[in-house]
């Protein structure tokens, strides 16, 4: 009974995010003309999660509900930052909007806990979304960052703001390989694709990581040229999500010593089991460059 109950109070939880969820979307649909893929899978989860939640409430799976409403939230407000891309980042409303989305995208994690279900996330909602919820949330402040950094005038009175866009991203990417466990490499154990067991050892399990790693290595360059000599408890910006699972995003960060190692990493995996395979490493020694002779 106690189960069942659990299982009823998670459904009327996440029935309610759902709700709000439908809400959002259902303008966003209205704008695009109806027929934008990603809000056309929002809106297909959000029904199935509505009729789960409605029908069945006592009986389905809590994991499956958190799934629908995870995948619905990722494939929604990717929608909304390809708007933001093609808009260029607009200069008086994006960082707003990139804060919103930040916050959205934590949703699931924020859910999970109110649940009180699970020891660890991963349980609940998988490792693969789990690690698509930070990659996103990475991924979006690196394309905010890259954009503002371009707009000298915006960045050079804006270092702080800055500061923290490029701490919580780089952490952000860097959480996404603590979910998995590196395969570990033995001499007694022989494997038909050493190159494959190579990636899976430095934790590379798909081309997301390695766009991570280089994603990680740019912003600690933008960090150490535009933010070295910024305090960053002058920033007053929150743009932390709260289901923040890493309690490291509120520590600063060494962006060179961050950058320098993932981007030695990157060059290795491209140089090495990836060889051949058309990953550029040309960005990352310039910036591997910069890291050397650059004396801040």
């Amino acid at each position: 009974m106690a189960a069942v109950g659990k299982g009823c109070r998670v459904a009327r939880l996440v029935g309610h995010r759902g709700h709000w969820a439908l809400a959002r979307l259902l303008p966003l649909r209205d704008a695009a003309g109806g027929d934008d893929i990603f809000l056309i899978q929002a809106s297909t989860s959000l029904e199935k999660l509505k009729v789960l939640c409605e029908e069945d409430e006592e009986n389905v799976n809590p994991s499956i509900l958190i799934k629908l409403y995870t995948q619905a939230i990722l494939d929604m407000t990717y929608y909304e930052e390809n708007k933001l891309v093609d808009e260029d980042f607009p200069e008086d409303t994006s960082l707003p909007k990139v804060k919103e989305l930040i916050t959205i995208l934590s949703e699931p994690e924020v859910v999970v806990k109110e649940t009180d279900l699970y020891a660890k996330h991963s349980d609940m909602l998988g490792t693969e979304l789990l690690e698509c919820l930070y990659w996103r949330r990475g991924a979006l402040l690196y394309m905010y960052c890259h954009t503002v950094t371009e707009r000298e005038e915006w960045q050079s009175t804006n270092i702080g703001v800055l500061r923290k866009c490029l701490t919580d991203g780089i952490n952000y990417l860097l959480q996404m390989f603590k979910f998995r466990c590196p395969l570990q490499l033995n001499e007694d154990v022989s494997f038909q694709d050493m190159d494959t067991a190579k990636l899976l050892s430095e934790g590379v399990f798909s081309d997301t990581h390695l766009l991570a790693m280089m994603y990680s290595g740019e912003m600690c360059y933008w960090g150490l040229k535009y933010c070295v000599n910024e305090d960053s408890e002058n920033c007053d910006i929150d743009i932390n999500g709260p289901g923040t699972s890493s309690t490291s995003l509120e520590e600063s960060l060494d962006f060179r010593e961050i950058g320098e190692k993932i981007l030695r990493k990157y060059i290795s995996i491209c140089e090495g089991p990836l060889k051949g395979q058309s990953w550029n490493t040309t960005n990352a020694k310039q910036i591997l460059d910069f890291f050397q002779h650059c004396h801040h």
